[in-house]
């Protein structure tokens, strides 16, 4: 990545780094997902990677891609990829309903031998790679999933082809097909000869653009479903209209959301995303204002509920009748009221709520075994009377945490009402309230929707905040500790009507589609209720919206002064940024970093001045990346022995992501790359496991630790004490315009150690080399254009030997270093660098140089 100087950089760049705080949409999630048969024809998807031209190759190429299939899709079936060779043939991937190996090659109209099965279990929660091989120098096609490699031989393939490679659906020619299964696709990457040509990395949030970062070659997409919008902006699944007060709850168990209405019982399928609604046998119910609903996990039932009446009522499924005739009752006292059901005792348990000018702070139970209502006696700390707060219940039920609401210490509404922000543990076997900690909100006030999502592993909950004081309100998913005040808003926003008690909202989470389900409730003047049901896929991305952020305020009050002196600098420095940034933007992993926002971290030149590694010298606190990996704790002693494949591979994921993008590695981007083949749980083991271990070998290096500070896990080093020959490579390429000779010896000291973890083979890792090498050569070819060096043809030759380090065809330094060799009277010399590059070039492309020597001298 290239990027101007500026004074400023230091400031600039934290601002840059706070613009997208949060931002994982890079590191957790994000593709192209495919519409097939659950649409009509003309609503599929179908991407293709050259409109209006064709992708030309003179020699052997590769297409590799991740794929996975969305899930509960009814129908499965039809083309992944369909590549054309020279409008004459297709070679396409297809997916077949039945049959042992599902997935299937064809070639022209005849199955060709390569044929395969994903497990469901990988095929529909994790990417799986795909590599396809064009072998022209050996007529064959070399296909390869994950470890397995297929053959297909004799297919006649041509030298100098050119090909149309489409995803999903195409209308090309006479190859038009309209078949495409529900999947995702992301990260395509197109290499001829070992080099990468073509990346489409697939991580837009809008447009019909796929953007690809190499060569500027950008794909058409028709009727896209970009997935980093999935996870962070809401989806509407359902709007209807019902009749009468309607009520809302969810069966875990199955992913159903069940609305109550006065004529019906409607069910939405988080998994088969299907509406579904039957009316019911025995009349039209009288459902009071304030009542609310809940599913029994425990007896698989449903039930309606009115606290003040002391009313339950039961839904038969089977009958679509409630076992109960409802009535009218007067005005409530609970709106709002939070609950839920303990598997410990086997009991609804109800908490707070608001009515006729108070706001309630009691506990009441209802025993489903005994059929008895009654008020509980707490202990503990004091919970405040209140309504519009979140509740989110331990699977067991044992515990239950109550977040926020709004109400008074007195309960009265006259008596200085406000919105609280406390966090409160309630456990059954004591019946005690536990205050926890408060939450610190500056600014706009929040009340919350009515349920929290609770992580138990993780001590962490999911919630809805939204402002009461505004009637076009939103809601936005709040994501914090159980244990501790941080806390963050992440995602897009919900609308929300919100008239307080007409008004309700709620949050569910369905585990296996993955998705948070959002539903608001309206009740308008001519007795109906508005129903809303949202969808979002998790893992949220982090995108905070500046508009309705909860804002803390020890962050921000350090942010404000900086943002005030650095905002003018900041819009001059994206628009110089946007025109000098390198097309490469590509991170390790399938990672693609946003040219416009994302900063290279600050490479400061206090460490220019330490000398190179000498390998003849007794260094200690170094880690050598160049040539063969070497790492030389404080002592001097070298440690890499000691570090595993898997240690060793942790360990440079996250120092590499640490040093060039300055922030680290998510551990869901650590989970998908190094334990994609384990479950969640088995995952987060291995991790903790792991890293536990690496942190053990960090230590025995002063001034070098890992850590996870920033939600990010990231290994810190200290510049000034430890060597870093990466750091210090990144400290001299990072401005072109500054380069002197010191820099181009300090350069070549480093990389005559060899190229980038030489004896070290990733696949994330190869765009590192990737970019390393393209920055390394366009360093030399820069600096000896300069004025300093145009007429010094000594160094000029030295500068192209290192640049045949790195590519032994760059035609650039062959030239430079001919013409260089000419002006010393050396023609001799220079006739030989000339003959020995064209037979190089002969070896690597399969042809011939077309110049000759003269006119390379001219």
């Amino acid at each position: 990545m290239k990027l101007i100087y500026c004074p400023f950089k230091n400031i600039i760049y934290f601002l840059l780094l706070f613009i997208i705080l949060g931002q994982d949409s890079y590191g957790q999630s994000y593709g192209l997902g495919f519409s097939g048969y659950e649409v009509v024809q003309d609503k599929r998807t179908s991407l293709d990677l050259s409109p209006g031209k064709t992708l030309c190759f003179t020699g052997n190429f590769q297409i590799s891609f991740d794929m996975s299939f969305l899930p509960n899709y009814e129908t499965y079936f039809g083309y992944v990829l369909r590549i054309i060779e020279n409008d004459k043939r297709n070679i396409d991937l297809v997916y077949a309903i039945s049959g042992k190996n599902r997935f299937n090659m064809i070639v022209g109209e005849k199955l060709s031998r390569i044929s395969f099965d994903i497990d469901s279990s990988k095929l529909f929660s994790q990417w799986n790679k795909i590599q396809i091989k064009f072998d022209i120098d050996n007529d064959r096609i070399i296909f390869q999933k994950g470890r397995d490699i297929f053959i297909e031989k004799g297919l006649h393939l041509k030298k100098n082809a050119c090909y149309k490679i489409q995803f999903g659906i195409n209308n090309y020619n006479q190859f038009k097909s309209t078949d495409a299964p529900p999947m995702k696709v992301r990260d395509i990457r197109i290499s001829e000869n070992g080099k990468l040509r073509y990346n489409w990395p697939l991580n837009e949030e809008t447009g019909d653009i796929a953007h690809e970062i190499i060569a500027r070659n950008d794909g058409a997409v028709a009727n896209p479903k970009w997935i980093t919008a999935m996870h962070s902006d809401w989806q509407l699944a359902k709007k209807i209209t019902v009749d009468g007060t309607a009520s809302v709850t969810y069966n875990v168990k199955d992913g159903t959301v069940y609305i109550v209405s006065a004529d019906s019982l409607y069910s939405y399928s988080a998994v088969s995303t299907k509406w579904y609604n039957s009316a019911y046998k025995n009349g039209k119910a009288i459902l009071n204002v304030g009542n609310q609903s809940v599913y029994n996990l425990y007896d698989n039932n449903l039930y309606n509920f009115l606290p003040d009446q002391k009313f339950l009522n039961k839904y038969n499924f089977t009958t679509s009748t409630w076992d109960k005739k409802f009535t009218l009752a007067p005005l409530t006292s609970y709106w709002h009221i939070n609950k839920f059901i303990s598997g410990l005792d086997t009991s609804l348990y109800l908490f707070g709520g608001y009515g006729h000018l108070v706001y309630k702070n009691e506990v009441q139970q209802y025993d489903f075994n005994s059929h008895i209502w009654q008020q509980v006696k707490v202990n503990g700390d004091f919970f405040t009377p209140r309504y519009l707060s979140a509740l989110g219940a331990t699977q067991k039920g044992d515990t239950a945490y109550i977040l926020g609401g709004y109400g008074s210490s007195s309960g009265q509404q006259i008596l200085n009402p406000k919105n609280m922000y406390d966090m409160m543990r309630f456990t059954i076997k004591d019946k005690k309230f536990k205050k926890l900690f408060d939450l610190k909100v500056k600014d706009e006030d929040y009340a919350f929707a009515n349920s929290l999502i609770i992580d138990e592993d993780a001590k962490t909950y999911y919630g809805l905040a939204f402002p009461q004081h505004k009637y076009n309100s939103t809601l936005q998913l709040i994501f914090g500790s159980l244990t501790n005040p941080h806390y963050k808003l992440i995602g897009g926003t919900v609308p929300y009507a919100f008239n307080d008690i007409h008004s309700f909202a709620d949050l569910y989470y369905n585990a296996a589609s993955k998705k948070f389900i959002a539903v608001t409730l309206l009740r308008t003047d001519n007795n109906q209720t508005v129903v809303n049901i949202y969808t979002l896929l998790s893992p949220p991305h982090d995108a905070i919206n500046q508009g309705t952020v909860i804002q803390d305020k020890s962050f921000w009050s350090y942010i404000v002064a900086i943002v005030i002196a650095g905002v003018i600098l900041v819009v001059i420095y994206l628009k110089l940024i946007k025109k000098r940034l390198a097309t490469n933007g590509q991170l390790p992993g399938g990672e693609i970093a946003p040219v416009t926002l994302q900063p290279m971290a600050d490479y400061g030149e206090h460490n220019l001045n330490r000398p190179a590694f000498n390998n003849n010298s007794h260094h200690k606190n170094a880690l050598l990346l160049f040539g063969d990996l070497q790492v030389f704790d404080a002592e001097g002693a070298e440690i890499t022995k000691h570090f595993t494949p898997l240690i060793k591979e942790l360990f440079l994921m996250v120092l590499l992501y640490s040093i060039r993008w300055g922030r680290g590695l998510s551990s869901e981007k650590l989970n998908e790359i190094l334990w994609y083949d384990k479950s969640a749980k088995s995952a987060r083991n291995n991790r903790s496991v792991n890293i536990a271990k690496l942190k053990n070998l960090l230590d025995k290096m002063s001034d070098c630790h890992l850590s996870k500070e920033t939600g990010y896990w990231k290994i810190d080093i200290d510049y000034n004490k430890i060597y870093v020959d990466y750091y210090n490579y990144l400290s001299i390429v990072k401005d072109k315009k500054k380069l002197d000779i010191q820099k181009i010896k300090n350069l070549s000291e480093i990389t005559q150690r060899g190229n980038f973890l030489s004896n070290i083979e990733y696949e994330w890792l190869d765009t590192f080399k990737s970019e390393i090498s393209n920055e390394v050569i366009d360093t030399y070819l820069h600096f000896a254009q300069s004025t300093e060096t145009s007429h010094d043809p000594e160094l000029l030759i030295e500068i192209a030997s290192y640049i045949f380090y790195f590519d032994p065809v760059n035609e650039e330094a062959m030239i430079m270093k001919c013409k260089a060799l000419a002006a010393l009277g050396k023609h001799s010399l220079a006739k030989n660098t000339f003959e020995n590059f064209i037979k190089e070039y002969k070896t690597i492309y399969g042809e011939d140089f077309k110049k000759d020597f003269h006119s390379v001298l001219e």
